[in-house]
């Protein structure tokens, strides 16, 4: 059975004479930026309120952007803040997939029924690892998971080396980033056959393994260069000319941004901002950043990385 919820004002005190002052709790109908933010504004002058979202989260659409315009800020580093706020704000009540249903009453004494729809986990023990969606009986067979086994075996030498890294994290409750950073410093990105033995081993699947590869940008799937180059394309380093600058070096070094050329010397990147606005356009190399390049200075500093 669904539940439903009344939510009402408590009776108002007396006031001077002129009427029932409009007291009480507030009712918040979206999630969304604008309904976190009048949540916020309402506690703070003292209401009680209700935040009622029909989705299963709070956040809105921008919590589903990458980059905001025209700053290129990201999307969940501004509301972020916001939302950790709103939830840990006594005051506000956030209701997750709930509908209002019916409104009663005048200005300053309504009375809203709200529904509660279902869940199928405990949102006191969910942590957002959406592990559950696989394993979800309604949508999926539940199937028990397959052994994880390499497809190709590894040379003697290359086993030992690994076997080696593994060893150092053997009582480390959380070694996979571990292992892949100390992988990755070795081999300047993370071979496959060598995260398939890693999987194996750990008894990790190789999706899991893949999707944390994928998802940090010191993880390469591919082989890069002994060199890293990048090249920022924020706001203030593209007004500077930082399109052009990425133009000079594709062509000093012959490869497209996100590839390495023939040598294996460097590999070639785009960023969107590395702190260094006062110095547009900037790039770096190896964690060293020039400032105020001018095109015709990209030739001397690729030779110092010959």
């Amino acid at each position: 059975m669904t539940p439903r919820e009344s939510i009402a004002p408590p009776a108002p005190a007396s006031s001077d004479g002129k009427g029932d002052a409009p007291i009480g709790s507030v009712l918040v109908c979206g999630g969304g930026v604008a309904g976190i933010q009048a949540s916020l504004d309402l506690s703070a002058a003292g209401f009680r309120v209700f935040l009622v979202e029909e989705s299963p989260t709070v956040g809105g659409g921008m919590a589903r952007l990458d980059k905001t315009f025209p700053t290129g800020d990201c999307a969940t580093c501004i509301i972020s803040p916001k939302l950790v706020e709103c939830m840990r704000n006594y005051n506000i009540d956030v209701m997750t997939m709930s509908d209002v249903i019916s409104l009663n009453g005048e200005a300053g004494r309504f009375v809203a029924e709200v529904r509660k729809r279902p869940r199928g986990v405990n949102p006191s023990k969910c942590t957002g690892c959406g592990d559950c969606w696989q394993a979800c009986p309604v949508r999926n067979e539940p199937r028990p998971p397959s052994s994880s086994l390499p497809f190709e075996r590894l040379h003697p030498d290359e086993r030992h080396w690994i076997d080696n890294i593994l060893a150092r994290y053997a009582g480390d409750p959380g070694p996979l980033i571990p292992i892949l950073q100390d992988i990755s410093d070795d081999r300047r990105y993370l071979p496959r056959t060598v995260l398939e033995y890693v999987s194996a081993t750990l008894e990790i699947p190789l999706a899991e393994i893949l999707r944390v590869a994928s998802f940090y940008n010191a993880f390469s799937l591919e082989p890069v260069g002994r060199h890293i180059v990048e090249v920022c394309l924020g706001t203030a380093c593209f007004v500077r000319g930082s399109g052009l600058l990425l133009e000079r070096l594709e062509g000093e070094i012959g490869v497209r941004a996100g590839g390495t050329d023939t040598q294996g010397r460097f590999t070639v990147r785009t960023v969107r901002c590395i702190g260094c606005c006062a110095l547009a356009p900037a790039m770096r190399i190896d964690g060293v950043t020039f400032g105020n390049v001018k095109l015709d200075r990209v030739a001397g500093i690729l030779e110092r990385y010959a």
